[in-house]
């Protein structure tokens, strides 16, 4: 079957459309501290980077619910990755061209960081309106990929660190720039289907009136949060707090962290349709509490970096599943319920690691302290699934249900 008519290629480009955003999001917090020497700024400065990425994410989040439909997917997603390319490209070359090397950062981060936003957006409506069976686990698996990526770039960046050192990491931003141009050709041949298309364009207005969209908004914040707190701090909290080598520290603490996520999607993606999604992410937002306490309180660097391990294998199935969990419950959000629940995400996204930073500059650069303070955020998601299980007995009992 050719290309464009075969949906097989479809899932492979939103397979490399998350390795993107895995990129986009986990390549510049290996260099933290490595901006930090070179350009003479403090962790709270260097948090702004994580902010401005996921807010500008967020900001593209919001308004892609009203011009995603109208200008199409296809468009929509190869300017994605044409963005995401561009600013790694950026990262490599402005910093070094500008007198204020940080301002060059800056402004990569925002190209990039719409490619992000866009992805995010764009890539599990795709993935939905695509004939195939099983829509949980084809969601789980299509976030674990996020997670393979995460480790890859964790693995090769270390690996070409110990080659070729630190100080050429601007070599390796271009080579990662190749993956998204290159998946921008492969968008345009795919063939792609809509969720109009499918009978799915609730409006926003429709959306906001409903009790358990604003639950799940909230549980997509922390969500987002409980990922990123620890995901964009784990290779300076191991090199920094935990006193171990960076090649280790980077293997040990976000390789490590990726890796337990992927695994946690891939299990999501095999047993969905075995377990309630409520109580797997019940018991995940539990485990993530633990985590949170391992790191936070660790007599040890081996107990430190078994935190971030559990973390990550605790959220894996957080973003997944209330995704998934948004289709359950709210049937027909289409376009606009994706955007604005990865608008969410990304709030949370952006949110926790700023937390962390900022936490962190005010007791001395401590960030265990600064990790401890964002356990709010997986506390909040426990008490959130207790409320979409007492919302849906409520309407069950009552023989009510809300719709759009």
């Amino acid at each position: 079957m050719k290309i464009r008519h075969n949906f097989k290629h479809t899932l492979n480009a939103c397979y490399l459309g998350y390795i993107t955003q895995a990129i986009v999001n986990n390549f510049a917090p290996l260099l933290f501290l490595t901006f930090q020497k070179s350009y003479g700024v403090s962790l709270g400065k260097i948090s702004l980077l994580v902010s401005l990425n996921f807010g500008i994410q967020l900001i593209v989040d919001f308004l892609s619910a009203k011009f995603v439909d109208k200008i199409g997917y296809r468009t929509c997603i190869v300017a994605a990755h044409l963005c995401a390319g561009a600013g790694l490209i950026a990262m490599a070359v402005l910093p070094q061209i500008l007198s204020n090397s940080f301002a060059g950062l800056l402004a990569a981060v925002v190209l990039y960081a719409i490619g992000g936003g866009l992805i995010e957006v764009l890539i599990s409506p795709i993935v939905e309106a695509c004939p195939t069976d099983r829509k949980e686990a084809a969601m789980s698996l299509l976030h674990s990929f996020y997670c393979w990526g995460h480790m890859g770039v964790v693995i090769l960046s270390t690996v070409f660190f110990a080659a070729a050192g630190i100080g050429n990491w601007q070599f390796l931003a271009i080579i990662w720039a190749v993956l998204p141009l290159l998946n921008a050709v492969y968008f345009m041949l795919v063939p792609i289907r809509t969720l109009t298309e499918e009978g799915g364009g609730a409006r926003i207005r429709d959306l906001a009136g409903m009790k358990m969209f604003w639950i799940i908004v909230i549980l997509m914040i922390c969500a987002g949060a409980s990922e990123q707190a620890v995901s964009q701090w784990a290779s300076a909290f191991a090199e920094s707090a935990l006193h171990v080598s960076k090649n280790i520290g980077d293997l040990a603490g976000p390789c490590a962290f990726a890796l337990l996520m992927g695994i946690a999607r891939i299990l999501a993606a095999k047993y969905s349709d075995r377990f309630d999604l409520e109580r797997i992410m019940f018991a995940s937002g539990i485990l993530c509490v633990a985590s949170y306490l391992m790191i936070s309180f660790s007599p040890s660097p081996v107990i430190g970096l078994l935190g971030c391990a559990l973390c990550g294998f605790s959220v894996g199935s957080l973003w997944p599943s209330t995704f998934s969990l948004a289709v359950k419950r709210i049937p027909g959000g289409g376009t606009a319920m994706f955007a604005l629940l990865a608008l969410a995400g990304d709030v949370g996204c952006a949110g926790g690691p700023a937390v962390v930073g900022q936490l962190s500059a005010l007791f001395s650069d401590n960030l265990k302290a600064g990790i401890l303070s964002t356990i709010i955020f997986p506390i909040l998601l426990i008490a959130g699934i207790i409320a979409v299980k007492c919302l849906q007995n409520s309407q069950a009992r009552q023989g009510v249900t809300e719709t759009i």
